[in-house]
């Protein structure tokens, strides 16, 4: 039988993991001014038609409403077969009102997930940079048959012997 949990409950965890996350991102990049990134998919409902899920938006009055003051968003794509991806950059403490917008806005024509985000570019490309020029210092290093040969006159290392076990069987 599987272990079930209630949807109260799995919504406190996914809170509490998400501010876990949250404290940990805040520490990661000092040069934000203490804003997090979060990248919120709202995967559509299949039940419903475009025109069905844009009434529900309309009537909930969510893209009037969103984003709350003080959030930003810093990326808004639709992704076919997926459905909406945002990534919003907003204060840690405004991070129950963007919960409750989407709540109030979306639930009934998306499922929403949520996805503490950081910034990973900067990263990236320095990364990038040091390895082209990791390679460029390779041009002067040994060439591939003289890396081969240097690597044979290392000893190699003996193997070790290993006893068979009796099997179960045979030891009945």
């Amino acid at each position: 039988m599987g272990f079930v949990i209630s949807s109260k409950k799995m919504k406190w965890i996914l809170s509490l993991a998400l501010l876990l996350f949250v404290f940990d991102l805040r520490s990661q990049d000092a040069n934000v001014d203490g804003k997090i990134m979060l990248t919120v998919i709202l995967r559509h409902d299949q039940t419903k038609t475009l025109d069905e899920i844009d009434d529900h938006l309309s009537k909930t009055g969510f893209r009037k409403q969103f984003p709350p003051e003080g959030v930003e968003i810093l990326s808004y794509n639709i992704v076919m077969g997926v459905g909406h991806i945002i990534t919003l950059r907003l204060p840690p403490d405004k991070l129950r009102e963007v919960n409750l917008a989407f709540e109030h806005g979306v639930w009934g024509a998306f499922r929403t997930e949520f996805y503490p985000t950081y910034d990973y570019l900067k990263v990236f490309n320095e990364l990038k940079q040091k390895e082209n020029q990791g390679s460029q210092g390779a041009e002067n290093a040994p060439a591939e048959g003289e890396k081969k040969q240097v690597e044979s006159q290392k000893p190699t290392p003996e193997r070790s012997v290993r006893q068979k076990r009796p099997s179960k069987k045979s030891d009945q």
